[in-house]
């Protein structure tokens, strides 16, 4: 199942399992409701600050969106796993200028997210930042990446890494105009 349709159907399905209304989820998590109703609706998968936000509000760990099953021993994903699901029909999810997939969606009772981060050519120069709980580790695998953190920018290039609190407004992205792929490892406080 596409990760976009099974991260609305599992929060349409906890939100209504938990009695709460879309606008107090909507008011809890800080967001609009008509944002959470494209989420619920399989129309929007946000970034991923947003869906940490919806997580927290529900007092659920980020993955239970995106666990498709439980895995209580280790996980194990070779590269042509990853490289099959950033093809057409794969288990990558897109969100506008990126496509990130998963290394540990199967894992059960997990306290951190792990993600390899695939970003696009861009031309965009105006990003929103955002915040969350937490804290974020990013390693630039290929290309290079622009992050934006609280009123700093830093220039990451292949082999580089940042680690930063997620509390902290932060946007990250490709270079304009060239694509990159990142490790990223989110830890969200439950």
């Amino acid at each position: 199942m596409e990760t976009r349709i099974y991260a609305g159907e599992r929060v349409k399905t906890i939100r209504e399992t938990k009695g709460i209304a879309i606008e107090a989820l909507a008011e809890s998590a800080g967001i609009e409701k008509q944002a959470l109703q494209k989420i619920e609706e399989s129309q929007n998968l946000p970034s991923l600050a947003v869906l940490i936000k919806v997580a927290r509000a529900l007092g659920v760990r980020l993955g239970t969106f995106l666990d498709d099953q439980e895995e209580l021993g280790p996980v194990h994903i070779t590269h042509q796993e990853i490289e099959a699901g950033f093809n057409p029909g794969g288990a990558a999810t897109t969100k506008r200028q990126m496509q990130y997939f998963s290394l540990s969606q199967s894992k059960a009772g997990r306290h951190m997210e792990s993600f390899i981060i695939r970003f696009e050519p861009c031309a965009e120069l105006d990003f929103v930042l955002s915040s969350h709980e937490g804290e974020e580790f990013i390693y630039v695998l290929d290309g290079a990446v622009e992050i934006n953190y609280g009123q700093d920018t830093y220039q990451l290039q292949a082999g580089d890494s940042i680690y930063y609190d997620a509390i902290v407004s932060h946007h990250v992205h490709a270079e304009c105009g060239a694509a990159a792929k990142i490790l990223a490892v989110i830890y969200t406080p439950f």
